[in-house]
Parts: structure tokens; sequence; C-alpha cells
């Protein structure tokens, strides 16, 4: 276990796909304090919330796209708006294969990446290391 302990919060509707997230970042073996929320919205609420408050930023970040009330597209629209200075690692995670979603994904300032669902354990081995680090 490494002793840096990583804020992330996970952007998704999908309870099932949570839980799996949850499980893998278990066997990652990092100390990660794992935050969910199922719609941009209610993800902008949290967020705005812990500058407003003082508190600890998501190191990562990971949005799915296709998400009631406020989809992934959305949400960083609104975020980039908010111009938030916090300095976190966030990556787009999707069940979509078209290559256009992964262009749009590119060209939002705040996206560090595209990831294809599922996600791997030794994928978001990777991202931890590198925030670690």
């Amino acid at each position: 276990m490494t002793e840096i302990k990583i804020n992330m919060l996970v952007i998704d509707d999908d309870e099932i796909n949570i839980f799996i997230i949850k499980k893998i970042v278990e066997k990652t073996g990092y100390a990660v304090s794992l935050t969910s929320k199922s719609n941009g919205q209610l993800a902008l609420d949290y967020l705005t919330a812990l500058v407003k408050n003082g508190d600890p930023f998501p190191q990562l970040i990971l949005v799915d796209i296709n998400m009631p009330l406020l989809n992934g597209w959305e949400f960083l629209e609104a975020y980039e708006k908010l111009n938030m200075l916090e300095q976190t690692h966030m990556y787009m995670v999707s069940s979509s294969v078209y290559e256009n979603d992964i262009e749009k994904a590119k060209s939002y300032k705040a996206i560090s990446g595209f990831i294809s669902k599922p996600l791997s354990i030794g994928r978001l081995t990777e991202l931890l290391r590198l925030i670690a680090h």
C-alpha cells in the first residue's frame, strides 16, 4: 500500500460500473478515497462545495458520457465555465467506440484522455501511479 491518499471522483449513473471501479481500486494497492455522483449536476454541486469549503479536490475524476440530467459533455461545458484552478486528472470513460466521441473529448482542456469501458486494473493503476508520483 502506498501512503499517499488519492481523492477520486467517479461521475457515472451505472451502479454496476461504480461497484466494479470500487473493486478495481481495492486491487491497485493505492489508498484511494472514492466518491461517486450519478450525474453531472450532482458532480458540479459537489466540486463547487469542495472549493467553497476549502476541502481537498479530487486528483482523479472519471466522467461517463451518457447520464441523466447533465451528461458528460454538458458537465464538461459547465465545469470549464467555472474556471476551477484545482489541479486534477480528468478522463472521459465510456463504452462509446465512436471516433467522434474520442476526438470531442480531446477538445476539452480539462480532459486528460479517453478510456474505453470497462476500466482495467492495469489502466487504473497507471493513472494512480501518475498521480502518486
